[in-house]
């Protein structure tokens, strides 16, 4: 029954957007709970006691651990809990570069000092951390470079923490607003439903920035939530720092949606009732059916995403 009541509240919240254009390298998607909508929460199902979420995981530079040289500090110290961090330094541009046999993840490096976070996605396993520096144009050689073995403590751990790309505080005001709509929630599905229905009804699709934003660009979860605005992005983000506050195993997505090869950015949430939840949900007839609330706000004339079978993953974070 649970798995069904989720269902059919987040067929009709989940956030899935569309920001542009562009082929998609092939990239297998994470395994999916396939599930059906159509029924409500009876009092077998409900817990005694609201939802009580752990406290907040943190996940933050230590200078103190980091290794490395005068101008490059590798912080590994945090490698079971899900993240790397590092701070470097460099008249020229730098990027960070996260290897798991063949995937790659590269992220902006500030060359002030300033230290980041990333995200160790791809599981337990060998990992190869790299500092880029620029050379000519979009030329990098590499400046640093180190290889570890990491053991997660558990798969969620890189997907319940702040990091460079889904950055949050215990301070934010989405942490804030997180807490005030999981604190009357029932359970943790009780609290996603929250989530995503606050920001179904506040955040708006911002068409112009769609159409001028550029490469690099990172969203500030506060940001959206106080312009009340954004594209595919600023929602995912939003709903990631929102969930992941709380205790609930969240990631964000990019990827791309046929059949015009559209770049957007949706979630994948993990429950413990049902497993992750991402795009391909079945839905019964006559029943909620799962509209794509971001494309209808930005004026698409079929908001309907079907199966979800259109969607294809290329990068989670």
């Amino acid at each position: 029954m649970q798995r069904r009541w989720i269902a059919g509240l987040l067929a009709a919240y989940i956030l899935l957007a569309g920001c542009g254009s562009g082929s998609a390298p092939g990239q297998s998607s994470p395994p999916a709970a396939s599930l059906s909508a159509g029924s409500s929460l009876t009092e077998e199902d409900t817990p005694a006691a609201g939802y009580q979420p752990p406290p907040m995981a943190d996940a933050a530079f230590d200078p103190a651990a980091a290794t490395g040289g005068s101008d490059c500090l590798l912080d590994t110290s945090h490698l079971s809990e899900g993240y790397v961090a590092l701070s470097a330094r460099s008249a020229k541009r730098l990027k960070f570069q996260v290897v798991f046999g063949d995937v790659k993840y590269n992220y902006d490096l500030p060359g002030d000092g300033t230290p980041i976070v990333c995200p160790l996605q791809s599981g337990s396993g060998s990992y190869t951390f790299r500092v880029m520096e620029n050379v000519a144009d979009t030329q990098y050689t590499e400046k640093y470079a180190r290889t570890e073995q990491v053991q997660l403590a558990s798969e969620f751990e890189p997907f319940l923490r702040p990091s460079c790309y889904v950055h949050y505080a215990a301070d934010d005001d989405c942490v804030a607003l997180a807490g005030d709509l999981a604190a009357s929630a029932e359970n943790e599905a009780g609290a996603v439903a929250a989530v995503y229905d606050y920001i179904v009804k506040h955040i708006k699709y911002d068409t112009p920035k769609a159409e001028s934003i550029g490469t690099g660009y990172l969203s500030d979860a506060d940001e959206t939530l106080a312009t009340g605005k954004g594209i595919c992005i600023d929602y995912a983000v939003l709903a990631a720092a929102m969930l992941r506050s709380q205790g609930i195993p969240t990631k964000v997505i990019t990827g791309y949606v046929a059949p015009n090869d559209l770049y957007h950015a949706w979630n994948m949430i993990w429950l413990k009732e049902t497993g992750w939840i991402t795009v391909k949900i079945e839905v019964d007839k006559e029943t909620w059916t799962r509209v794509d609330l971001t494309f209808a706000a930005g004026g698409a004339s079929s908001a309907f995403i079907g199966d979800g079978s259109n969607y294809r993953d290329y990068k989670t974070y």
